[in-house]
C-alpha cells in the first residue's frame, strides 16, 4: 500500500454507517425498506465467484473500533492481513466486529500486540484518520463499499462482476 497521506492507490478505512449505535442494530431495522434476501443473493453470488463465503447477517455492527484497529495494524505493517480477518469474522463467521474481544482475537491471530493496540484505541489515536477519510468520501461522493475510484472520477461501487471493470476500462481507453 502507498503512504497514508495519499488517497490514491490505497485501501481506506471508511466508516459507512457512523450512525450505528455502539452495540449495533438489527439489519431489519437499519434497512427496513431493502430487499435483504435479494441483496444477499447478489453478494453470495459475487462472493462465490471469488471463493468468499458470505453468511446471512442479521445485525449491523458498529465498525468504528475495528476501523481504528485496522489503522493500528496499518502502522504495524499488517493492515491487509488484519482487514481480511475482520472481513472474514464479520461476513463469514457473523462475529460482532464492534466487540473488543472479537477485535483482540483477530489482532492476536495477526501477530499484533493487543496491549499496544488497546492503548491506541483508548486514546482514539486513529480517529483523525477516519475523520479525514470521511471528508474525502464526501468529496468523491462515496455511497457504498467497496468503491473503486479510477482516474479520480470514474467509480465502481459495490460487489460488481468483473465485466463491470472491463467495461469501465474499455470506456476509459476509448476516450
Amino acid at each position: 500500500m502507498k503512504k497514508e497521506s495519499s488517497i490514491k492507490d490505497t485501501w481506506l478505512s471508511f466508516e459507512l454507517h457512523p450512525e450505528t449505535p455502539p452495540k449495533g442494530i438489527p439489519l431489519a431495522k437499519r434497512f427496513s425498506d431493502t430487499d435483504r434476501i435479494r441483496m444477499y443473493e447478489n453478494i453470495m453470488k459475487r462472493g462465490k465467484e471469488l471463493g468468499i463465503t458470505f453468511s446471512h447477517l442479521s445485525r449491523l455492527s458498529n465498525s468504528r473500533m475495528a476501523l481504528e484497529a485496522s489503522e493500528f495494524a496499518r502502522d504495524m505493517g499488517k493492515y491487509d492481513l488484519f482487514h481480511e480477518q475482520v472481513f472474514h469474522a464479520y461476513f463469514t463467521e457473523l462475529k460482532d466486529i464492534g466487540n473488543i474481544d472479537t477485535i483482540n482475537e483477530i489482532a492476536l491471530s495477526c501477530g499484533l500486540n493487543i496491549d499496544e493496540m488497546g492503548h491506541a484505541l483508548m486514546e482514539h489515536r486513529y480517529a483523525g484518520r477516519l475523520d479525514k477519510t470521511r471528508e474525502e468520501a464526501r468529496r468523491i461522493k462515496l455511497t457504498g463499499v467497496p468503491t473503486f475510484l479510477i482516474n479520480d472520477h470514474d467509480k465502481i461501487v459495490g460487489a460488481q462482476p468483473i465485466e463491470a471493470f472491463k467495461d469501465l476500462f474499455k470506456r476509459i481507453e476509448n476516450t
